[in-house]
């Protein structure tokens, strides 16, 4: 394509459509031509090498499964819509079916059949396969899609220590396979989510259109996902400022937000605290966050160690404050109150009244509500401390590439995989989980590496290696040497595009740096009549003149030397 397609938002996608690498089907599922598929393969390779040489064993499991499996583990209503799920008919009765969005439940009840004895562990299975989540807005090109491909890795132990040891292997894996694909990637902390498990990492691509926000710090000795990352501050004095003004009620109709309210009563959101009613478990709670920040339902969660945790439903906030929802506040409201560290160091804050239409001003700890410690219960912000060193954090948008989970017995537990140990008795097994998209692997390239030409691919994945391109495909002489430096290359084992249009060669040039292939061999011309070819890498300021007899060694030295250069970042 010559031209930027209208429904492509980031360069990912529109490059991705323009150098023919995919084409829609309809939303959120797309077409990977045969550049695209490739590269595809390629990326794929070295995932299935790493997870091997990690100690992993590949099958492959259907993506057609029952919906029972989720309904013991309780996913199919933490899915929700994302599952996507139906009922065939079969015979005389409805069998309700769901498409994988990952493997967990299949993997468990196969291991659960097979494996009995502790002998028989650790194991840790891999495959490459097809996934499917009703993805709502499907967008970004293949970032963001309902059917993608993954690698999912899955492994069984007796103990944690076991554990502990195959998720540093996948752990190592996976910088090994970012690295050997080209990517600039970084291993944050992170959420389990959906998937359970008390303990993770994303692997991230640092990229200005990623939908995610890493924190990292600014010493480069601590990275997370927003939904994990801490911050370094600490529990301030619980004291009543000297100069605390008189608490005053004021009126504020139909003001519920903290826009509405700084706007009504002319003040910042950063001296209002924002009063939050949650359910946790059976109880409410009220959770106090300084106006401009954002609450974080993990750290909130852990804070109250709690198993579940939501928003408190509108009676049982009239319940605790007595006013309908938009007017609670921490003064005389009837529940077990929390705050973030941030919250104690407002003086003279404006809080709801837990009255219709009314605020407090005015509010004060110590004197006004009572708090016996404080917690980090909100999103880093630019500029927090650091929790690992001295240094502060920074926020910058990424695309997950990767993801290690410790499941612990989440799954093995509801879907009864036991072993037997040395003593005779039953326990759950401890798993892991591991998932790379693949895909994402591609389009994180397509979104980090480009110029205003094209693609820049890594000879890892580049859809080919070298690109041959004879000017005058007409000149039998021409056609002739071309044809004679691709049979040498790809005997020698070097994947060649072989571009025989008969086109003028701007045309050819302007492809070529579209597509992105790394090194271009160009036949003909000027160049030819004085017994020489041209060698150029993708991203050269010009070409280099090499004797006709010299174009196939030439090419192979340089391919060599690049391939050494780019191993030399995969950690050993």
């Amino acid at each position: 394509m010559k031209e930027v397609p209208a429904d492509a938002e980031i360069p990912s996608h529109q490059l991705m459509l323009r150098a023919g690498l995919i084409r829609q089907l309809m939303a959120g599922a797309y077409t990977y031509l045969p550049l695209g598929y490739r590269a595809l393969r390629k990326a794929e390779a070295i995932v299935r090498e790493e997870m091997e040489r990690a100690g992993a064993v590949e099958l492959f499991m259907p993506a057609l499964q029952p919906i029972d499996l989720f309904e013991k583990t309780g996913r199919k209503e933490a899915f929700g819509n994302v599952l996507i799920n139906f009922q065939v008919q079969r015979g005389g009765r409805q069998v309700h079916l769901a498409l994988g969005p990952t493997h967990e439940e299949v993997v468990t009840d196969l291991i659960s059949r097979h494996v009995t004895s502790w002998r028989q562990l650790p194991l840790c299975v891999f495959q490459i396969q097809t996934k499917f989540r009703n993805e709502e807005r499907p967008r970004f090109g293949v970032l963001r899609t309902s059917e993608f491909l993954m690698k999912d890795a899955y492994s069984f132990h007796s103990s944690l220590e076991q554990l502990n040891e195959t998720y540093q292997a996948m752990y190592h894996a996976y910088c090994r396979v970012f690295a050997r694909c080209g990517l600039n990637y970084v291993p944050v902390e992170a959420e389990s989510g959906p998937i359970g498990g008390d303990a993770s990492h994303e692997f991230m691509v640092p990229a200005g259109n990623g939908e995610d926000r890493i924190v990292k710090s600014t010493k480069g000795n601590y990275a997370a996902n927003l939904e994990r990352a801490e911050t370094g501050r600490k529990s301030p004095s619980l004291t009543t400022p000297a100069d605390a003004a008189a608490l005053q009620k004021v009126a504020t109709p139909n003001a519920t937000s903290i826009e509405q309210v700084s706007r009504m009563l002319k003040c910042s959101p950063q001296q209002m605290i924002k009063t939050l009613i949650f359910q946790a478990d059976d109880a409410p709670v009220a959770v106090l966050i300084r106006g401009d920040h954002e609450a974080n339902e993990g750290k909130i969660r852990r804070a109250l160690g709690c198993k579940s945790l939501g928003l408190a439903d509108p009676k049982t906030i009239e319940a605790v404050t007595g006013a309908p929802v938009g007017f609670a506040g921490p003064v005389g409201i009837k529940c077990r109150v929390i705050a973030d560290h941030d919250v104690p160091l407002i003086a003279n804050a404006v809080t709801g009244a837990n009255a219709a239409d009314a605020h407090f001003t005015g509010v004060n700890i110590g004197r006004d509500y009572q708090l016996d410690t404080t917690f980090d219960l909100r999103n880093a912000v630019h500029g927090d401390p650091c929790p690992r060193s001295d240094g502060t954090l920074e926020l910058v948008h990424g695309i997950e590439v990767g993801h290690v989970f410790k499941l612990g017995t989440k799954y093995s537990v509801s879907l009864g995989a036991e072993f037997v140990d040395e003593k005779e008795q039953r326990h759950p097994l401890i798993m892991g989980c591991y998932g790379i998209g693949v895909n994402r692997i591609i389009a994180s390239l397509a979104e980090t590496s480009f110029d205003e030409n094209g693609l820049i691919w890594p000879l890892s994945v580049a859809p080919y290696s070298v690109e041959i391109i004879p000017l005058n495909v007409t000149d039998p002489e021409v056609m002739q040497l071309a044809e004679r430096c691709y049979s040498e290359l790809e005997a020698a084992g070097v994947d060649c595009l072989f571009d025989d249009r008969d086109q003028r060669p701007g045309f050819k040039f302007k492809d070529a740096d579209l597509i992105g292939i790394p090194l271009r061999l160009v036949i003909g011309g000027k160049g030819l009549k004085e017994g020489n070819v041209e060698i150029k890498w993708r991203t050269s300021a010009g070409p280099d003149k090499v004797p006709v007899d010299q174009a196939v060694v030439t090419v192979q030295r340089l391919l060599a030397e690049r391939r050494t250069q780019e191993f030399a970042r995969v950690p050993a």
